[in-house]
Formats: C-alpha cells, sequence, structure tokens
C-alpha cells in the first residue's frame, strides 16, 4: 500500500507529465486518489460546522464510496455503483455554505499533495458542478 508522502511525490511528479491525460491520470491514478480521499476527510472531520453530518455513518464505508465517486468523477476507470448525489443527501440540510467549506477543504488538501493550480483548479471545477445535488437546490 502507498504511503501519504510516496503518494504526495507520485502526484507531484505526475502533474508535470502530459496534461492531455486524464484529470485521474495526471492526479496519480486510484491509489493518489484514496491517499488523497483519506487526508481530505481528517480535515472534514476535524470541522465542526461539517462533522455533524458524518455522525451517524460509516466512515469506512465513506471514504470507499467518496474514492470511487472521485476516480470515476476525475475520468478514471473506476464505476461508481451509489445511489446518486440528489438521493444521498436529500434532506440533511446541507447548505451552500457547507458545499463551500467541503470543497474549502478539498482545495486544502490538493495544495498540500502539491497539485499544480491548472489540476486543482480543474478538480473544484468539476466537484462544484455537483452543488445543486448535494445542497438540494434548483437548477
Amino acid at each position: 500500500m502507498m504511503t501519504r508522502y510516496s503518494a504526495i511525490s507520485q502526484v507531484r511528479q505526475i502533474v508535470f507529465m502530459d496534461t492531455s491525460a486524464s484529470l485521474y491520470d495526471r492526479l496519480g491514478g486510484a491509489a493518489a486518489i484514496e491517499n488523497l480521499i483519506e487526508a481530505f476527510y481528517i480535515r472534514v472531520l476535524a470541522d465542526p460546522e461539517l462533522a455533524p453530518f458524518f455522525q451517524n455513518s460509516s466512515l469506512e464505508r465513506l471514504r470507499k464510496m467518496q474514492s470511487d465517486f472521485f476516480n470515476r468523477a476525475l475520468g478514471g476507470p473506476v464505476e461508481y455503483s451509489g445511489r446518486t448525489l440528489a438521493h444521498v443527501h436529500h434532506g440533511r440540510g446541507i447548505t451552500r455554505h457547507h458545499f463551500a467549506l467541503f470543497v474549502g477543504h478539498l482545495l486544502e488538501t490538493l495544495k498540500d499533495y502539491g497539485c499544480e493550480e491548472k489540476e486543482t483548479d480543474e478538480v473544484i471545477d468539476h466537484i462544484n458542478t455537483f452543488a445543486n445535488e448535494v445542497t438540494g437546490t434548483s437548477y
């Protein structure tokens, strides 16, 4: 299993590669994304405004589903088999403010991992396309 530090090194090496590769590949593939999700959820669960949303969740299952989702959403070969985002988040009281905090933690995690600005912007732009589904706001 890849350590967090080897994943960081791998991500730093890959972001300088051919930018015609998928975002998934440029970030380092499944192993790097899995490590990124682990570091990301340390931040999210430490946030007093976000932690309550995960209070009764299986963190192992959550990390697995989030890794699958990110792998697929960023162009990887992994199939996301979870329920729709709108269904999973419906009625949970997640506001745009909460979503912004969540994305902010993702941004900081990507920066910590040494991702280049181009890749970081692409990830954040892509994740922001799911804001309405997560917050239950109209399109």
